[in-house]
């Protein structure tokens, strides 16, 4: 099994390129497990109390598990992913099946920060996209999928997504092996991964 990494800040072509990668590949050569669906269970705190957690804090995600995931994969033993709800902020009730792989993609912005889980992969990819881009994105994104005002949107981002990339995602770029600006549109980057890759 071959593990890529693929981290970058929100909204900046982080699942484009992973499902880009997974597609290029034969069904079900290529698995996708995306750090979001690892946010902690927090069914046992009220909706007021679950908004206000910062949700880009390592401590916001259930690493141990995402490891635990990874090395079961790898063990070629299929597990049980979560299923998280962006509307009630909490974990679903039910899991999905993810099955072993030769290529495994995981992405998320803060897959890099945790020193554990960076040197799990064999391939980090950075994907680095301009901050006002990134932001138009997370606003439709949020407003269109996750049932988010302009208003909370807004909050959120000043209070805690810009001052938590400055401080756990950007500078782990520094881990990765590629760089790759404008997020999916940079085709040409998409396809030195995909090669690299079928390479191995």
């Amino acid at each position: 099994m071959i593990l890529v990494g693929i981290a970058g800040g929100t909204g900046s072509g982080k699942s484009t390129i992973a499902k880009k990668i997974q597609e290029a590949f034969p069904s079900g050569q290529a698995v996708i497990i995306e750090q979001d669906a690892y946010y902690c269970n927090q069914s046992h705190l009220s909706l007021p109390e679950r908004i206000k957690t910062n949700y880009d804090h390592p401590n916001s995600i259930e690493f141990s598990l995402l490891i635990d995931h990874i090395n079961q994969l790898k063990n070629n033993l299929p597990i049980k992913k979560p299923a998280y709800d962006f509307t009630q902020h909490t974990r679903l009730a039910k899991d999905e099946i993810v099955k072993p792989a030769k290529i495994l993609i995981v992405e998320g912005i803060l897959i890099f920060a945790i020193k554990q889980l960076r040197e799990l992969f064999d391939i980090r990819v950075f994907v680095e996209t301009d901050a006002d881009e990134r932001l138009l994105r997370r606003i439709e994104r949020d407003i269109r999928d996750r049932g988010r005002s302009f208003s909370e949107i807004k909050n959120q981002y000043l209070q805690t997504v810009k001052p938590m990339y400055l401080e756990f995602v950007e500078p782990n770029k520094r881990y990765a092996d590629m760089i790759v600006p404008r997020g999916g549109e940079n085709q040409v980057a998409i396809d030195m991964i995909i090669n690299k890759l079928r390479k191995h």
